[in-house]
């Protein structure tokens, strides 16, 4: 008890340390798309119920629910009909007694074919298409993560686990960073409730960026007034995620699931449903219908935002906007598939996506001999 207190409480601290800090309010947004169609289904309402390869993204804690076999995760969608192209995969392994987990996570979104026109007007004013070149906007994370249990009884299952992840951000040739940061979780499940706690960029997670360009290329965005930049550190500020979900057993074969998760902020307002100074809440909730463990149906709602009503340009009027999700999936033997149809925007101008996620349960069979 005291070991599972004693994590929430320096979670809590770290990030109320860093609360009058200055960063960027929206740094390696990449990393908050989301991990897996399960969660994107649900409105990435994950950190108490996760319980797969995907819990090194959402939670590490719950990397401890896998057991007994390896278990390997991947992802991919398309955003702005196909311009960007988002790829995941996760993989976790269990130690032999079952209560210590390693997790590896790989994250990459990119734009690519985007087009230079730096040089597309010559000295003269002439146009000269061949001067077109084209290069691609990627970031990377790759998370390595360890998850061990710390209690385990018939009524209750506690749960430790932390990433740390390398983030690698390149434009073309003309620009670069590295950066490094720590996440950690704790997860309690009992029965029927389940709760979850996770702590990103407790270090406030960095990103060094340098830039290289050639004197020709310093020239033409001098003339164009542009600025040039020089190096700099990008800092991602602390947040707080809680979570808590609860079974429904409707029937034997039906078991509905619902999560609420909170994401906690604290460098100053922001454009959520709870905005204060310096503490800001964004909620998630999702919702998981289970049939027989098999096929599972899922919705959810997430980012909510106050936004000037469509068609009202006299009066000025917000009203609140949030993002919805519904997905689906089945599990057949060791392999699961799942789904979700996003909206990246919000309800009143929606900006769709599909997103498949495979896992696969990597299990030695043995043949059985007489």
């Amino acid at each position: 008890m005291k070991k599972y207190t004693l994590a929430v409480s320096a979670l809590l601290l770290f990030a109320i340390s860093n609360a009058d800090a200055q960063f960027r309010k929206y740094s390696n947004e990449f990393l908050n798309i989301g991990a897996g169609a399960r969660a994107m289904g649900m409105g990435s309402a994950q950190v108490a119920t996760v319980n797969d390869a995907t819990a090194g993204y959402w939670n590490p804690a719950g990397l401890t629910n896998v057991k007994d076999h390896p278990l390997v995760t991947a992802m991919h969608a398309e955003y702005f009909a196909g311009i960007g192209k988002y790829d995941y995969a996760a993989l976790a392994i269990p130690s032999s007694n079952k209560k210590r987990t390693i997790g590896i996570s790989f994250l990459r979104f990119a734009v690519d074919d985007i087009m230079n026109t730096l040089y597309l007007v010559e000295p003269d004013g002439s146009i000269n298409y061949n001067n077109i070149k084209s290069f691609s906007s990627a970031d990377y994370a790759f998370l390595l993560s360890y998850a061990q249990q710390l209690k385990q009884t018939d009524k209750k299952n506690i749960s430790f686990g932390f990433n740390a992840k390398i983030i690698h951000r390149k434009v073309g040739q003309f620009a670069t960073a590295w950066g490094f940061g720590i996440d950690a979780g704790l997860q309690i499940q009992t029965k029927k409730a389940r709760f979850g706690i996770v702590g990103r960029d407790l270090t406030t997670t960095f990103n060094a960026w340098s830039f290289t360009f050639s004197e020709r290329d310093k020239e033409k965005l001098y003339l164009t007034k542009n600025d040039i930049p020089v190096k700099s550190t990008e800092l991602t500020a602390p947040r707080l995620i809680l979570g808590a979900a609860y079974d429904f057993n409707l029937t034997k074969s039906l078991v509905l699931t619902g999560e609420a998760n909170f994401n906690l902020t604290f460098d100053g307002k922001r454009n959520t449903l709870l905005a204060t100074n310096p503490v800001s809440v964004d909620p998630n909730l999702g919702f998981e219908l289970s049939v027989k463990n098999v096929f599972f149906l899922r919705t959810g709602i997430y980012n909510f935002q106050k936004a000037l009503k469509d068609g009202d340009t006299v009066n000025q009027k917000k009203v609140w906007i949030y993002q919805p999700g519904i997905g689906a999936g089945f599990k057949l033997g060791d392999v699961k598939i799942d789904y979700a149809y996003n909206n990246l925007a919000n309800q009143s101008n929606p900006l769709y996506t599909h997103v498949f996620s495979l896992s696969l349960n990597l299990q030695n069979k043995k043949k059985k001999t007489n």
